[in-house]
């Protein structure tokens, strides 16, 4: 039987949504090992001057714990 936990986390990029997506799972699977899916939460982006400067996403992160 396996057990699965959800963390939700956030990433940033200057470049896309999809940077910013590959540089949050880059960084979990850093942390976190077992993981078998995202689901993009939200999308945002940080406008100044009239122009976007940055894209964020809240990502919730599915990983499966380790047997014991």
């Amino acid at each position: 039987m396996s057990v699965a936990r959800v963390t939700e986390i956030s990433a940033t990029s200057e470049k896309s949504f999809e940077d910013a997506i590959q540089q949050g799972i880059a960084r979990a699977t850093d942390t976190l090992h077992g993981i078998r899916s995202a689901w993009v939460k939200e999308q945002e982006v940080q406008i100044e001057k009239n122009k976007i400067v940055s894209y964020k996403v809240i990502m919730k992160i599915t990983f499966v714990l380790d047997e014991t």
